[in-house]
């Protein structure tokens, strides 16, 4: 991270050595409003809610299963024998651990679509930063995160335009 300032401080440091201030257009594209505003964005988060409920659906049934067999083995445990009695324990807890199971491959599954959604859309989106920034003439277009920028000059703000030229070259 270091690393990444102090690259970002040497390159404003020769861009005003080279150009006045006034010379250099500088840019940036809030990335997080841009993915949730993009087409692809917005068709990855119908994907990925699609899949959640599925996978909710799932669940729902798997743990209506597991409290009627809970159920069942409290009100039989007593009557039933200590072998019978091991044996629907056993079977339960089986069922227990493979919920368990499922519903963390589930997270998993969708944790792993959603940052392969995401990756995709900002290799793509970066394209046309890139051609964005050289047909306007800038020198600098940053992505916005609220960590790294203290303060951004609302003015310098490119990203609808970025998202009217990602959404139309995804349509072609």
């Amino acid at each position: 991270m270091r690393r990444f300032i102090l690259a970002a401080v040497m390159v404003f440091g020769f861009a005003a050595a080279s150009a006045s201030a006034a010379d250099v257009k500088i840019g940036y594209v809030d990335m997080q409003r841009a993915l949730n505003n993009s087409e692809s964005g917005k068709e990855a988060k119908e994907q990925l809610a699609a899949r959640l409920k599925k996978y909710q659906d799932e669940i729902n049934g798997k743990q209506e299963e597991l409290k009627k067999l809970k159920d069942e083995l409290e009100k039989q445990g007593m009557l039933l024998s200590e072998t019978a009695r091991a044996s629907k324990e056993k079977d339960y807890q089986q069922r227990l651990k493979e919920f368990q199971r499922f519903t963390k491959d589930a997270q998993d599954e969708l944790q792993a679509k959603d940052e392969e959604f995401t990756r995709k859309i900002l290799e793509e989106m970066e394209k046309v930063i890139k051609e964005y920034g050289r047909a306007n003439g800038y020198a600098f277009i940053f992505a916005k995160n609220d960590s790294m920028m203290l303060y951004v000059d609302e003015k310098s703000d490119v990203t609808e335009e970025v998202l009217k030229r990602f959404n139309t070259a995804k349509k072609k």
